[in-house]
């Protein structure tokens, strides 16, 4: 077990499900000292779930998901099992259909906040990868809590009919109104530029899709399945 202090209230276990997905694996964090929130226990790896027990002890008092994908949720729904404590996050029509069912004490909202002794997270709601995708934001250490809304060194992948592209950059550009300094992402490092990151993903993401829209333009209508790297 590695646990990796970030700052006075902030500390970081990194579950052993590294794969060319997840980058060297998922991020749980642990938030405060005497009250603490642990965001995304990760995927069904019991080890990991002892450990992050191990750590918040008797001061554990809530659980938070930013998405029901299966390398995030999955460890919620079991550190709930084993410890009694509210599990908080949110579910939608279409994740429900893809994701594995997950017991939630409490749906969260965009603009709802979670208050301890020690701190305080805001909830954005940030559809794209996910439709019940969620960040987090530490308002005293202005950290964002990522999930997979922005990973360090990969860009995320947007599958439809959960998935969906604009919704995804106006999740990206609805960032820009809060003053972040610090983002804490799901999977990777600390990123300390964030509004850089940010940017950077917006112009990448748009510079693709102009790319699509002249290839069309040139070759015209043509069925999804007729699309290949070839043609773009």
């Amino acid at each position: 077990m590695k646990i990796t202090k970030l700052s006075p209230i902030i500390r970081r276990l990194t579950a052993s499900n590294s794969n060319m997905f997840t980058g060297p694996g998922t991020n749980s964090y642990l938030l405060g000292n005497d009250e603490i929130t642990i965001i995304d226990p990760g995927p069904p790896i019991i080890d990991h779930i002892d450990d992050l027990i191990s750590i918040a002890g008797s001061s554990l008092k809530q659980i938070m998901i930013t998405h029901t994908h299966p390398d995030h949720s999955p460890g919620a729904q079991i550190l709930k099992d084993k410890t009694g404590i509210p599990l908080f996050g949110l579910t939608t029509e279409s994740s429900r259909q893809r994701d594995e069912r997950i017991n939630l004490d409490k749906t969260l909202h965009h603009g709802d906040q979670i208050k301890t002794t020690e701190y305080t997270l805001e909830v954005i709601h940030t559809p794209g990868h996910a439709s019940n995708h969620l960040c987090y934001f530490l308002t005293e250490e202005k950290t964002l809590f990522t999930g997979d809304h922005i990973m360090e060194g990969s860009t995320v992948v947007i599958a439809p009919p959960d998935g969906n592209m604009n919704e995804y950059i106006q999740s990206l550009e609805l960032l820009r109104d809060y003053p972040i300094e610090i983002i804490a992402p799901g999977h990777g490092d600390l990123i300390r530029d964030p509004m850089t990151a940010v940017n950077a993903i917006i112009e990448h993401r748009l510079a693709r899709e102009q790319k699509v829209i002249e290839k069309l333009e040139k070759h015209g209508p043509v069925c999804i399945d007729a699309v290949s790297y070839t043609h773009l």
